[in-house]
């Protein structure tokens, strides 16, 4: 049995569904939102169509890190398969994994209260898209050290 591949798909596994599983709770709840307000107001689906699908971010950024993962142990190609790193790629998931799914739900939060603004105030989309931006930034930076950590071997 090869441990270093085991623990890199592991790692692959980890960065995927952790990060995916918190976009796609919140995304579900924020589309519940949206629901609501476009029943009586067609017209602000656009908008808060893009307030729904923040927090869906933190998901593609675990998945990219598992391709990643993956392509680098050459399960999917394009390398020679080096297991030796496998318990390496298994911690470099973890920042997306945690950092992602931590701040998938407060992105999620951030974008149903959000969602709720535009709901009351129209003209409140810009003030909503801000405050759940600023929760991506968070995300951005748990991508980085993953990224940075999985290309630098």
């Amino acid at each position: 049995m090869e441990w270093g591949l085991i623990l890199a798909g592991l790692g692959a596994f980890i960065a995927a569904v952790v990060a995916g599983v918190g976009s796609a709770v919140w995304v579900g709840k924020a589309g519940q939102a949206v629901a609501g307000v476009v029943a009586e107001e067609p017209e602000k689906f656009g908008s808060l169509l893009i307030l729904q699908l923040l927090p869906g971010t933190q998901g593609v950024y675990g998945l990219i890190i598992s391709f990643l993962i993956l392509t680098k142990i050459g399960v999917l190609g394009g390398a020679t398969p080096d297991f030796s790193l496998g318990l390496y790629y298994l911690i470099a998931s973890l920042p997306i994994a945690i950092g992602g799914g931590l701040s998938a739900v407060a992105q999620g939060k951030a974008a149903v209260s959000s969602i709720a603004l535009v709901a009351k105030r129209g003209e409140g989309f810009g003030n909503g898209m801000l405050l759940t931006l600023m929760v991506e930034t968070y995300a951005l930076f748990a991508f980085l050290i993953s990224l940075i950590m999985v290309i630098s071997k």
